[in-house]
């Protein structure tokens, strides 16, 4: 179950939000609980266990950890149970394929893959991660140890973040999730609706109609009988208007969901983290990724950079700190090279900027921004094509001096823009701080309030008469 169908909207959430408020104080975290894993099971009952293993393991290490506070080699035996199940899952059912056709590719062995694997568990990259945050904190002595594994279970499977995120830290919502009495007040639940409908308006109005531009250009793999251009026959300016609008499906997809998520977590009084912060007025790909996936970014700085050294210890340790990160960031998005490929790339850029042109881009605002809007793009194909050698075909079709031709037909581009010239320039609207400014100005009168009502049923109606279009970021 997602955000974005009639089921979840008129059904699931209605239900949920009734019962929750009507629930006795001490009831509700059982309620949160028992509701989230509705929403886990509605089309992913077969991995429950998964879901219901990686809470008992990190409970569990939770309490051994406090039971042996003054033994440091138990406390490290139990982190170290509580990083093998959690990981270990995580690389059984996202990895272990990947490593075996990887192997099978550069020694020639013939290795089966492993069967019943070929579907990942849903959202399993964020709840693992959160399961870890909580677990490693308990051993850093960051946090009190949960005892309640209801309250415990209800952080886990919180079904506002379960999905795709944001990735909620359990020393975020710890202190709300022991406020029983008073937890919510009628002012967090309507600021609440407010960011859920931007945030569905975001993904149902934006993204899915600029993902069909990007369909209109390179196709739906698994769907031949779609009429579109093709690679092959795409001007140099139709590739780059893929791009472009890949990049825009993307930003909108992402945060309209973590807006959602937001906006789920003030209705329930549980705050959920900003997870992106307007990432395409950055100046840099380093600035760039400390507004995208903010909560992604913090989590590795906390748990992976900070304690390999970071910036403390002299240009060496830095760029190992973040060779490693970048490594991993990739690889954390999918088994795939073209994953790995992507997180180099951003570590070049990064790079680049911290030891050579980083001052230069503070003093060249303009420069600086069509520096960043020119880089990100390109990043995204290799983010969003799997097999390499198409990745290249790609890039020699957005660079024809280094390979391809710039054109069957550089018409095609201008047919394409007739059709969706003010769905882009709405988009690159809402990429900028005025709509947030405007908003945050006149959140309180009926000019925001009427207009928001009918958003939120224009949205329910695309639903309801579209086929619907998946998050893409719903299988990391």
């Amino acid at each position: 179950m997602v955000f974005s169908t009639i089921i979840f909207l008129l059904r699931f959430l209605p239900i949920t939000l009734a019962l929750y408020y009507l629930a006795p104080p001490k009831l509700k975290n059982t309620v949160l609980f028992l509701c989230s894993l509705v929403f886990y099971c509605w089309g992913e009952v077969r991995f429950f266990p998964v879901m219901l293993a990686l809470i008992l393991i990190n409970y569990l290490c939770g309490l051994g950890l406090e039971r042996f506070e003054q033994n440091k080699t138990a406390r490290l035996i139990l982190l170290l149970i509580a990083l093998a199940g959690s990981l270990g899952m995580l690389f059984y059912f996202k990895y272990a394929n990947f490593v075996l056709s990887s192997i099978n590719a550069i020694f020639g062995t013939g290795f089966a893959p492993i069967q019943g694997i070929s579907v990942l568990p849903l959202g399993i990259s964020f709840y693992t991660f959160q399961t870890l945050s909580y677990t490693i904190d308990v051993y850093r002595r960051d946090v009190e140890t949960e005892h309640n594994i209801i309250d415990f279970g209800a952080y886990v499977v919180m079904f506002p973040q379960l999905i795709a995120g944001p990735i909620v830290k359990y020393r975020d919502v710890s202190d709300r999730l022991h406020v029983y009495k008073g937890r919510y007040e009628l002012k967090q639940i309507e600021d609440g609706m407010t960011l859920f409908t931007f945030g569905l308006a975001k993904k149902v109005l934006l993204a899915d109609a600029i993902g069909a531009l990007w369909t209109d250009i390179i196709g739906v793999a698994d769907s031949p009988s779609v009429s579109f251009v093709g690679l092959a026959n795409a001007s140099t300016p139709l590739v780059w208007l893929g791009v472009i609008a890949y990049s825009l499906q993307l930003y909108f997809d992402f945060s309209g969901y973590s807006l959602m998520a937001m906006g789920l977590g003030q209705m329930l009084a549980l705050p959920v983290p900003r997870n992106f912060d307007l990432p395409y007025t950055a100046r840099s790909v380093s600035e760039f990724y400390r507004r995208w996936h903010i909560t992604l970014g913090t989590w590795f700085r906390d748990y992976v950079y900070i304690p390999l050294g970071g910036s403390r210890n002299g240009n060496a340790r830095t760029v190992l700190s973040l060779t490693v990160v970048w490594f991993f960031t990739g690889l954390w998005h999918g088994a795939s090279w073209n994953f790995v490929l992507w997180g180099v790339m951003l570590l070049g850029f990064i790079l680049l900027e911290k030891f050579c042109i980083g001052n230069f881009l503070k003093e060249h605002k303009v420069l600086s921004h069509v520096y960043l809007l020119f880089v990100i793009p390109q990043t995204w194909v290799i983010f969003r094509i799997t097999r390499l050698k198409d990745v290249g075909a790609y890039f020699s079709r957005l660079f024809p001096l280094f390979g391809a031709h710039s054109a069957i037909s550089a018409q095609d581009v201008l047919k394409l823009l007739s059709s969706y010239w003010w769905l882009l320039l709405l988009a690159i609207f809402f990429c900028l701080p005025q709509p947030r400014r405007f908003y945050e100005k006149h959140r309180g009168s009926l000019l925001v309030q009427l207009p928001l009502f009918l958003l939120f049923w224009v949205c329910v109606y695309f639903i309801a008469t579209s086929s619907g279009n998946a998050f893409l970021y719903s299988r990391f």
